[in-house]
């Protein structure tokens, strides 16, 4: 039997997925982050991107606009800003705060105001990359 961790990814909607994995793949700041049971502790923030949770050749995907990760040998948390199973996740949706994105982005003089369109762009691109991730796979 393979050695398994507990991982929880949860958001401020609630729990997104709780339960045992072998391996568990983190969209870190400064790159993907790959987990093992028994991996040394750690905490990191999160960039938008895909969490792959594997089990026994199954994999989970949920993808995530930022938060935090916290690594403990046997425990994985993370504290996700917004959180979506793979399946639930809606292309036109996407597809439209990208185009609101840009706009606002060429719109916008105030940095702030930049900065978070940038950062809703930032998104919308990780989540149509993961959709399009996820229908290279079902191929």
């Amino acid at each position: 039997m393979a050695m398994t961790m507990h991982v929880d990814v949860v958001s401020a909607e609630g729990e997104i997925f709780s339960g045992t994995a072998e391996e568990v793949f983190i969209p870190a700041e400064l790159g993907e982050i790959g987990v093992l049971p028994r991996h040394t502790p750690l905490i990191s923030r999160l960039k938008p991107g895909e969490v792959r949770v594997k089990m026994s050749g199954e994999e989970t995907s949920i993808f995530v606009s930022g938060g935090m990760v916290e690594v403990q040998p046997h425990v994985v948390t993370v504290l996700a800003d917004t959180g979506i199973r793979a399946q639930d996740l809606d292309e036109a949706r996407a597809l439209e705060a990208k185009a609101r994105a840009e706009e606002a982005m060429q719109s916008q003089e105030d940095t702030i105001e930049f900065a978070k369109a940038k950062s809703e762009l930032l998104e919308a691109m990780a989540q149509l990359q993961m959709l399009e991730k996820i229908r290279k796979k079902a191929r």
